[in-house]
C-alpha cells in the first residue's frame, strides 16, 4: 500500500497507551493528553476497531511533546508490553502458544516470524514490515506509521521495540532483548530492529 493511502492498524496503539498513561499519570493528565492530539472521543470510549494510522501517531506524538523523551519512552514501553499480553490473551490461540515454548528456540523464532508477517498489517498500517530469521533476528518497518513526519536524534520505536520483545520472551526466549538500531524519526531509511537472547 502506497504511504500516500491513509492506512489503518489496531486500536492497542491507542488504548494501552490511554490505560498506562491513567495508571501512572492520572485520569486528568491522560484525558488532557488524549485531547491534545483530538482523541478525547477514543479516551471516553477506546476504539473498538481498527483505527487510522494517522490517530494513533498524534497521540505518540503527543507523548514525547508533553512528557518529554524518557517518560514518553517508558509509558511507550509499558503500552507495547500491554499490546503483547493483550496478544497473548486474546490473539493467538493456546495451542499455538504452548507449541512455541516447547520448540527449540530457532524453529519457534521462525514460526512467531510468520505469524507475525502474516498479521503486520494490522500494526504497520500503510507501512511495509519484512523479517529475518537470523542471529540476531532483524525486523524492519518501512514508512512507520507511527514515527512517520517526526525527527529526532534517537530511535523513538520504544512501543513496537517493546512489543516485540515482550512476545518473543514468553514465546521464544526468555533473554530476548530487542534493539531498535535505525529509525525513520532520525533520518534512517527504515526502522530496524534486532533481537537476541
Amino acid at each position: 500500500m502506497s504511504a500516500s493511502v491513509a492506512g489503518r492498524i489496531g486500536p492497542n496503539a491507542i488504548i494501552r497507551v490511554g490505560e498506562v498513561l491513567q495508571r501512572r499519570l492520572g485520569a486528568a493528565t491522560a484525558a488532557r493528553l488524549y485531547a491534545a492530539a483530538g482523541l478525547s472521543g477514543y479516551y471516553a470510549e477506546p476504539p473498538g476497531a481498527m483505527v487510522d494510522e494517522a490517530e494513533a501517531r498524534r497521540l505518540h506524538v503527543q507523548l514525547r511533546s508533553a512528557l518529554g523523551d524518557r517518560l514518553a519512552a517508558e509509558v511507550s514501553r509499558e503500552a507495547g508490553v500491554a499490546t503483547a499480553d493483550y496478544l497473548l490473551a486474546h490473539r493467538i490461540p493456546k495451542p499455538v502458544q504452548a507449541l512455541l515454548r516447547v520448540l527449540p528456540a530457532p524453529l519457534a523464532r521462525r514460526l512467531l516470524l510468520r505469524a507475525i508477517g502474516r498479521h503486520a498489517w494490522t500494526f504497520a498500517g500503510s507501512g511495509r514490515f519484512e523479517a529475518v530469521a537470523g542471529r540476531p533476528v532483524r525486523l524492519t518497518i518501512r514508512d512507520n506509521p507511527l514515527c512517520r513526519g517526526q525527527a529526532s536524534d534517537h530511535p523513538v520505536c520504544d512501543y513496537y521495540a517493546a512489543t516485540f520483545e515482550h512476545l518473543f520472551r514468553v514465546l521464544v526466549h526468555p533473554a530476548t532483548r530487542v534493539t531498535e538500531t535505525h529509525c525513520e524519526a532520525r533520518g534512517d531509511d527504515a526502522c530496524r530492529f534486532e533481537l537476541r537472547w
